[in-house]
């Protein structure tokens, strides 16, 4: 570490805690805003997770309108139309409440606000020119940690590519984090969910890009989210499972805006652009695996990842250690029902090659992997995922 330079900063403003949702208005009014777009996950509305925010806006003196045409994995211009509607309104906020596909529609639907063309101009690094209008993320689900990232993930709905806005102006200014609001949120969701923020995790660990800020925050996010993700699948109404969920979600965000993320994650990106493969499942499904591949170039943050997911390693040498981490997340995986199979998905493995060639477009995460992935690798990995 001597003779490095080591970097980290926290943009965004963060408001934790059981009930936070009733200071929306008051936090939108201190911004200054008067007029807000809501950008939302389509079932909010039936679960009554709108009503607190709205009624909190309002009660603040401001008008707006929802925008819920957000698809699963969202496409670029699911952001194009949110942003219409945000000029048709004069927004000077947005909000963006739900899970990742609502907070990056409504973090790229700030942009466009203030930035000519449309979502696909902005795919890339650093392609913003201005910054967008004020936001206030909310999440709803424990896993994205899109409140606190620099980065919208969209899929092209005509080549079925996957790939980012990534922006300093992407960051949100507000990030209001109520565990409340996760309460109902099914099984199988919190699980997929759940186990995407623990990949977010364990890839900003391994990460070529970590630092010990970051690990720091990873790691406690490992705590966190190995000992309550069970408890959260299963006893879904447990406040303390769900608020250590969101806060060890929120941790793992922190840390992979600086770190970034890995092989897992590139891998991840075609199945849902292709498949439309929820991006948390994507990534519960190959992490194991991934941890694998990449066990021989990590052994000594593997085996600190071990530690936080409460296996007792104290005393054993650093490759059982490391080994028993990648046995710990299997397991995880395997108890909370994620499909240990792309074939159990309805991937044909016929179509190996075509992900192999996308997943190695995806630069960042391939680049930042500790062990290096090429073709050959890639290919391995993805097979091992079949019957």
């Amino acid at each position: 570490m001597i003779g490095t330079l080591k970097q980290f900063s926290v943009r965004t403003n963060i408001t934790f805690g059981s009930g936070a949702i009733s200071q929306l208005g008051e936090i939108a009014k201190d911004i200054g805003a008067q007029r807000f777009l809501m950008v939302a996950d389509a079932a909010l509305e039936s679960l009554g997770l709108l009503r607190p925010a709205l009624d909190s806006l309002k009660q603040a003196g401001l008008q707006g309108e929802i925008f819920q045409n957000v698809d699963p994995e969202p496409y670029l211009d699911n952001a194009d139309d949110a942003a219409g509607l945000g000029r048709a309104v004069d927004a000077d906020l947005v909000v963006g409440i739900g899970g990742g596909s609502a907070m990056d529609t409504a973090k790229a639907a700030a942009i466009l606000l203030t930035n000519e063309g449309k979502a696909e101009d902005y795919v890339g690094l650093n392609r913003v020119n201005f910054p967008g209008i004020p936001t206030i993320m909310v999440p709803t689900t424990a896993g994205t940690g899109s409140e606190v990232t620099f980065t919208a993930v969209f899929a092209n709905r005509e080549t079925k590519a996957k790939g980012g806005i990534n922006s300093p102006f992407l960051f949100p200014q507000m990030a209001l984090l109520d565990p409340e609001l996760t309460l109902t949120l099914p099984p199988a969701v919190t699980a997929y969910t759940g186990m995407d923020a623990l990949t977010h995790a364990i890839e900003s660990v391994t990460s070529r890009s970590s630092t010990p800020f970051t690990e720091a925050l990873a790691l406690t996010a490992v705590r966190l989210i190995g000992g309550s993700l069970r408890r959260a699948v299963f006893h879904g109404d447990d406040t303390v499972a769900r608020e250590n969920m969101l806060m060890g979600s929120l941790l793992a965000g922190l840390a992979l805006a600086d770190a970034g993320v890995g092989a897992a994650h590139a891998l991840a990106y075609p199945l849902g652009g292709k498949y439309r493969v929820p991006h948390g499942l994507a990534n519960a499904i190959l992490i194991p695996s991934v941890m694998e591949f990449n066990l021989p170039a990590a052994e000594t943050q593997f085996a600190l990842i071990a530690r936080s997911m409460g296996e007792p390693v104290d005393g054993v040498p650093p490759r059982h250690a490391a080994e028993a981490a990648v046995d710990a997340v299997q397991t995880l995986c395997s108890d909370v029902g994620i499909p240990e199979f792309l074939s159990d998905i309805g991937i044909p493995s016929s179509d190996i090659p075509e992900l192999v060639e996308a997943a190695l477009k995806v630069t960042r995460p391939v680049e930042n992997n500790p062990r290096l992935l090429a073709a050959e690798q890639a290919e391995l990995i993805y097979q091992r995922l079949f019957y």
